[in-house]
């Protein structure tokens, strides 16, 4: 994809090896990064259903999955894209009804119901608003 990226956007878009920590204020392509990101990661090894990818809100969560998808649809749409390349896209976009892009609490949630035993809590428990 054809963006004017920034220096501490691309060092965001291209960092490996650990984690890392985005945070910029609204508006200033947060969203755009982390897409980029995960569309590298993806392109090169992993596939987005191996991915925990964990936001603040469920809108944030359903935005960025929809970019996602867009991503790979525009990448899948480009006239050079090698056959091998489109397959593993192709792939990533039936995967991501599978990914774990999420919220923190939805995550949490769930490792703490599939894990009754360990974390002390039955398996049927509901949250409180």
């Amino acid at each position: 994809m054809a963006t004017n990226w920034t220096v501490e956007q691309l060092k965001a878009i291209s960092e490996y090896g650990g984690n890392i920590l985005v945070s910029a204020a609204a508006g200033s392509g947060k969203t755009a990064v982390l897409v980029e990101r995960i569309l590298n990661i993806i392109k090169e090894k992993t596939d987005v259903d191996k991915m925990l990818i964990v936001t603040f809100t469920n809108a944030a969560a359903a935005e960025l999955r929809e970019r996602l998808y867009t991503s790979l649809q525009k990448e899948l749409d480009s006239p050079d894209m090698s056959p091998i390349m489109a397959k593993r896209l192709s792939r990533q976009q039936m995967l991501l009804s599978k990914s774990y892009i999420t919220t923190i609490d939805s995550f949490c949630k769930t490792v703490v119901s599939s894990n009754p035993v360990e974390s002390g809590f039955d398996a049927s428990f509901r949250l409180a608003d």
